[in-house]
């Protein structure tokens, strides 16, 4: 997916929002803005939003001396996360489907997420998000791909959510590779963040070898490609996933709300909708 103008105003937000949660320094927030702006104007619109978003991030980074920013919100949205797990796993084993309703809920988890939406309300929108059926909904094709798969390949997303990928992984059964950031990048998971959420249990974790808040294929490691090559289910968890990978030919499931009206209009649903989305499907 490209970047569009409307992006923009997104990249400054973000990294307002980002060097606030990292230090109190006016100056050198002000000078994140700086840096941003300079950047701004060499922005290629073909690339995709993460690509950039690589570089914002890094700004922060480099000018307040921060590595993690998120740190705190990360561990604190797992801790959350992890308060809801025992309710959660209950919900999937006493449904009618508990493949579905574990989809749905990786789906639901997809709220956490301190870049696109810093104001979102946990408990409450992933209710919502179970009642709301979703925009895009390949849950046939994904049950039917799960049946055959043999090597799954599982695209990590924000690190809150990654307890609600770890009841999908339970309920799948099946050997999972986890795939996580490089590096902190907004709140993306890390090793770090799978390990506390109790991924290293039901799944190989690894690193994609990227530090942007995407699969960048040619950033990440040869050993993360072979996976992503061989697999022969993939599930991409979030935007910065979707954004990055959309026009790629592999059989890949988009699990995902639409936060972002760029993406929703992308993907051509509302913004808010949540999305299960097979990529070769009708193929």
């Amino acid at each position: 997916m490209k970047t569009y103008l409307d992006c923009i105003p997104c990249f400054f937000k973000q990294a307002l929002f980002a060097a606030r949660v990292a230090v109190e320094d006016e100056k050198k927030i002000k000078q994140v803005l700086d840096r941003i702006g300079m950047l701004v104007s060499e922005i290629p619109l073909n690339s995709s939003p993460p690509e950039t978003g690589r570089e914002v991030y890094r700004t922060v980074r480099e000018v307040t001396g921060i590595n993690d920013p998120f740190a705190s919100l990360k561990a604190e949205s797992i801790k959350r996360a992890l308060g809801l797990y025992p309710s959660l796993k209950e919900m999937v084993e006493n449904a009618g489907d508990p493949l579905e309703t574990a989809v749905r809920l990786a789906v639901a988890g997809n709220i956490i997420d301190f870049g696109a939406n810093p104001d979102f309300q946990l408990e409450q929108d992933i209710q919502e998000s179970l009642r709301k059926e979703p925009a895009i909904y390949h849950y046939k094709a994904f049950k039917k791909k799960l049946e055959g798969a043999r090597e799954i390949l599982y695209l990590a997303d924000n690190a809150g959510e990654t307890v609600f990928d770890k009841i999908l992984i339970e309920v799948m059964a099946k050997p999972v590779i986890y795939a996580v950031r490089e590096r902190p990048v907004i709140n993306d998971a890390t090793t770090e963040d799978a390990v506390k959420s109790g991924l290293d249990a039901v799944a190989k974790i690894v690193s994609s070898g990227s530090d942007a808040p995407g699969t960048i294929l040619n950033r990440c490691s040869k050993g993360f490609l072979d996976y992503f090559k061989r697999a022969d289910l993939i599930i991409s968890k979030g935007q910065g996933n979707y954004e990055t990978l959309s026009s790629e030919q592999r059989p890949i499931f988009y699990l995902l709300k639409a936060k972002c009206p760029i993406i929703a209009r992308d993907l051509g649903v509302k913004q808010g909708d949540t999305v299960i989305k097979y990529a070769l499907h009708g193929n």
